[in-house]
């Protein structure tokens, strides 16, 4: 069977660690600083810490921006690994939120236009962050299996609907200002104490399920919501996201743990690529279940229940 190589854009936020141990290729995207400079940026903090980089851009939210791989850098990277004759399956950010499938898809045809032998898949995750990076992780793990580059996109492409993300923001501004989510929402979802909880939707977006009063109540209805959604968690990996919400992550680790036994959570930083467009606040579980109903109205059927039961 011909290998193939795994590629994720930079916003696939995976460590260093998992990115070695799933041998998974990153192809960074550009962040552009205050003082104008500009940088490429992947899974790591070489600029500046977690905290000195959220705490600046709560200061100073307009003055950061973000833009994804360009098609010749997606192109030079896909070129590097079709010089030695490997297929490659690349997986990109949600295409609802940036132009980096685009890019990726055209880089594609370009590269297979000069190694014809060479067969490049480009995904569309439809997810961010440690959602894509989950996605990522599964890929490699069904290559390692022995699966063939067809049978792992085919995969992808049938299953990407069951990535839930169960968790809160604090404060929606920062979404609402990148025009993600409704102002009167992003109001709401600065109240004191207010937890807005969030799950993906068939574009590829964040869309607000309800919101939840108190930190408790919020991690009670979380875990009802992914005990109502999730699929044999005991065989699962579960990432959870925060973006300097570090105790609040620690926190959720261990509910889930204790609720439902998988075989592993891990705590992912998101870092500025998709930071930069989330701000501080951020607390997600990301996991795999059923699949999400189009219009979210049976996800938001089991988040209203679950905050009933909360309030009862």
């Amino acid at each position: 069977m011909k290998t193939f190589e795994i590629l994720a854009d930079a916003t696939c936020d995976l460590t260093e660690e998992l990115l070695e141990q799933y041998n998974i290729t990153v192809i960074p995207g550009h962040l552009r600083l205050p003082d104008r400079t500009e940088h490429l940026s992947y899974p790591k903090w070489n600029l500046f810490s977690r905290e000195e980089f959220y705490a600046d851009l709560k200061r100073r939210p307009n003055e950061y921006s973000t833009s994804p791989a360009n098609v010749e850098e997606f192109a030079r990277a896909f070129e590097e690994i079709a010089e030695k004759g490997e297929d490659i399956l690349a997986l990109t950010i949600s295409g609802g939120i940036s132009g980096a499938y685009g890019f990726a898809t055209q880089a594609a045809a370009q590269v297979m236009e000069k190694y014809p032998n060479v067969q490049i898949n480009v995904i569309d995750s439809m997810r961010f962050g440690p959602g894509h990076g989950l996605m990522t992780v599964h890929a490699a793990r069904m290559r390692d299996e022995g699966k063939d580059i067809n049978e792992v996109g085919k995969y992808l492409e049938e299953n990407k609907n069951r990535y839930h993300q169960a968790g809160w923001l604090d404060d929606l501004s920062f979404v609402a200002r990148k025009g993600r989510i409704t102002h009167p929402k992003a109001f709401f979802g600065t109240l004191a104490g207010v937890k807005p909880i969030g799950e993906f939707d068939y574009n590829g977006l964040t869309t607000v399920l309800g919101k939840v009063k108190g930190v408790k109540a919020a991690y009670a209805v979380l875990l009802k919501y992914m005990e109502e959604t999730i699929e044999n968690p005991e065989e699962q990996t579960i990432f959870i996201a925060q973006t300097n919400r570090l105790p609040q992550a620690e926190e959720y680790k261990k509910m889930i743990e204790e609720k439902f036994h998988p075989k592993e959570v891990l705590i992912h930083d998101v870092h500025p690529l998709c930071g930069v467009n989330i701000g501080p606040g951020l607390m997600a579980a990301y996991y795999v279940g059923k699949p999400i109903s189009s219009d979210l109205s049976t996800e938001r059927e089991i988040f209203e229940k679950a905050a009933l039961g909360v309030n009862a």
